[in-house]
């Protein structure tokens, strides 16, 4: 199966709502995978589908052909938009509970990285930045081995100054052989690190692509192409 994702007429209804409308699409294994689109485009609702924190209405999920659930948890690392960490625990203990909480995740890993961005693992999640408990959150999700890292605006919450280091970090530890999916609306930042993208509108896949393709096609750079789209 050269596919992680599968996506197949996948519908969801929030009442009268349609956050998703007929979705279709594959996302293959060892890729850097863009999802772009405005806020309330549908990102969150195909990630939180991904993860079996939402059940579609209509149409069918594959994560490595198994729907989502207990199995697809052990090979998905997923990084929410929102942090869900206590305040009261310390770095060291969130990094004690995923190692007993997950077979894939790799301590020594979560220590060099808290290392590289100066965190101290001492200190409590209260007494940190909004930033720096995000930049912990990422952590915890980059330090497991897994098959599929999705990332929900995971530079959406940090200055401008921070992000290219985000992002090295999140490069410098993500296995080659797996496959990032990176939902953003922050087109420019990640255009140079993807291998493909998927434009979200209204609930609906307006393009999908190799993003070397699609600029020699357009003419023109992602973030160009996106914001023409979007007229933002």
């Amino acid at each position: 199966m050269n596919n992680i994702v599968e996506f197949k007429n996948v519908y969801k209804k929030y009442g009268k709502i349609d956050a998703l409308k007929g979705i279709d699409i594959n996302i293959p294994k060892g890729k850097i995978v863009g999802l772009l689109g405005p806020n309330g485009s549908g990102k969150t609702t195909m990630i939180k589908i991904m993860n079996g924190l939402l059940t579609t209405t209509e149409g069918e999920v594959l994560i490595n052909g198994m729907k989502p659930g207990i199995e697809t948890k052990k090979i998905v690392s997923y990084l929410p938009e929102r942090t869900y960490l206590n305040d009261w625990m310390k770095v060291k203990d969130i990094i004690d509970f995923f190692k007993d909480f997950y077979e894939d995740f790799d301590e020594i890993k979560a220590l060099q990285m808290l290392r590289t961005l100066e965190i101290d693992e001492n200190r409590r999640l209260k007494t940190l930045s909004k930033g720096t408990k995000e930049k912990v959150q990422l952590i915890l999700v980059m330090a497991r081995k897994a098959d599929l890292y999705i990332l929900d605006e995971p530079i959406g919450g940090v200055d401008p100054a921070a992000r290219s280091f985000i992002l090295d970090t999140i490069l410098k530890n993500f296995d080659e052989n797996s496959t990032l999916l990176i939902a953003t609306h922050l087109i420019s930042e990640i255009e140079n690190i993807c291998d493909e993208v998927i434009f979200l509108a209204y609930g609906e896949i307006v393009l999908q692509g190799d993003v070397d393709e699609i600029r020699a096609k357009k003419q023109k750079s992602i973030d160009a192409l996106f914001r023409e789209e979007f007229r933002c």
